[in-house]
């Protein structure tokens, strides 16, 4: 029987590189060059490359993409109990060469591009030469690619594109723009004529297109494809947030637990204060429980495809969202008003929680889903009652048991022996 909850020994061995890795040289260095990725300074950018030279020599880097794409090809689970790591810290992604938005990007070039795509964009983007944003969501659409307005039409031998897209976000310090038309998915250089960003908000850019034009071979993938490629890049970048997110769960954690127990009130440590323990407990277990459903969808990914695995997807995808909430909140209120500062990570983890729920889909369109794709297995039970209805099921125990009953006649005495003992109590 094929039931293991443990890591095999070797990639234990790279997990615990990773961990080590990361407190020791990409945690300072968030501390001392915060973005440090992005650092023109030569001398930062050198001692940048030299850890991810590091990561390299690892075969850690852009663990993302499967092999046939160009990656290690760890497999969802193991990508998982990765990000599990590398998401306590926030410039370890891009140490890694896995840091949204350019993941789902570089996973929609290698899985779509042609060659000569993956020569021009590719390359420079997983060496981060160049950096790139997805330019989706619409501000009168939201995430509903029904609803979208945004168009490519073909004059000669260019793309004209004329829309307005909502919450691009890093699109401002973009070089390449992901652009999801009405009839397909565009890539665009920033700097491209008619391209305006709005001055906010800041870090998730409103963008407006004014007859923008590109040459045709700036279409990724088929005309009108660009659902099926939003589908690629979405379904697998949700199982990385999810193990980010339990990371960032952690962290709240144990910053909560180490609080407990060192602040007193009303003259005793105030982890001796069960409305305390009972944020602790409640916290402890909404994080094993999303940990366990985030690395379960992963394995099913794993064993089958992101399309069989819609259903767990869109459910981690809203968990997620809700366990963070409630755990920075419960950290936050352990710290008391030390966590409603800025000088520990819970003011901004609380702030992220709604954020998260509305990133890559809100949460209630996922619920939705969910509960769409579960009710496809059930059907509605014949007559007033549920087939849990307990007279309906003794008289179909009954029916089962009685060549049993009629073959043993001490049996069938004892039944209804206990039958009128039944009715007796009643």
């Amino acid at each position: 029987m094929a039931w293991d909850f443990s890591t095999e020994p070797e990639f234990q061995e790279k997990l615990d590189w990773v961990k080590e890795f990361c407190e020791e040289k990409v945690e300072p260095l968030d501390h001392i060059f915060p973005h440090a990725v992005r650092v023109p300074d030569p001398a930062v950018k050198a001692y940048v490359r030299e850890l991810q030279q590091e990561v390299k020599d690892q075969g850690l880097w852009a663990i993302f993409l499967d092999p046939e794409l160009g990656g290690p090809g760890y497999g969802q689970l193991k990508l998982g109990l990765l990000n599990e790591v590398i998401g306590r810290y926030p410039g370890a992604p891009q140490m890694f060469g896995a840091a949204a938005p350019d993941t789902g990007n570089m996973e929609m070039l290698a899985a779509y591009g042609t060659e000569e795509q993956k020569e021009r964009w590719l390359k420079p983007l997983l060496n981060q030469d160049i950096f790139s944003a997805y330019s989706m969501t619409e501000p009168q659409g939201g995430s509903d690619p029904s609803l979208f307005k945004t168009t490519a039409v073909q004059y000669g031998d260019e793309w004209v594109i004329n829309g307005e897209k909502w919450f691009t976000s890093a699109g401002r310090v973009a070089d390449i723009l992901f652009v999801m038309c009405t009839n397909g998915m565009f890539i665009v250089p920033r700097d491209t004529p008619g391209v305006e960003i709005m001055p906010e908000p800041r870090n998730h850019n409103h963008i407006i297109y004014r007859d923008v034009r590109v040459p045709l071979d700036h279409l990724l993938g088929p005309p009108n494809g660009a659902k099926v490629l939003a589908q690629r890049r979405l379904g697998g970048g949700r199982i990385h947030h999810a193990m980010r997110t339990v990371a960032q769960c952690n962290l709240a954690f144990d910053m909560m637990c180490e609080r407990a127990l060192s602040r007193e009130s009303h003259g005793k440590i105030i982890s001796d204060h069960q409305m305390v323990q009972e944020k602790i407990a409640e916290s402890y277990a909404a994080i094993k429980m999303l940990r366990l459903f985030v690395l379960e969808t992963a394995w099913k990914i794993d064993n089958t495809s992101t399309q069989d695995a819609r259903t767990e997807i869109a459910a981690v995808k809203f968990t997620m969202a809700k366990v963070l909430r409630e755990v920075s909140f419960n950290a936050l209120h352990i710290l008391g008003s030390l966590g409603t500062t800025d000088l520990t990570p819970i003011q901004a983890m609380y702030a992220t929680a709604p954020t998260m729920g509305i990133a890559d889909g809100v949460d209630e369109v996922h619920i939705a889903t969910v509960a769409r794709r579960v009710l496809r297995d059930y059907r509605p039970h014949e007559g007033n009652f549920p087939t849990e209805f307990l007279p309906y099921k003794r008289e179909e125990a009954r029916k089962k048991m009685q060549p049993v009953l009629d073959a043993r006649p001490e049996l069938a005495a004892a039944a209804e022996a206990y039958q009128k003992y039944l009715q007796r109590r009643r």
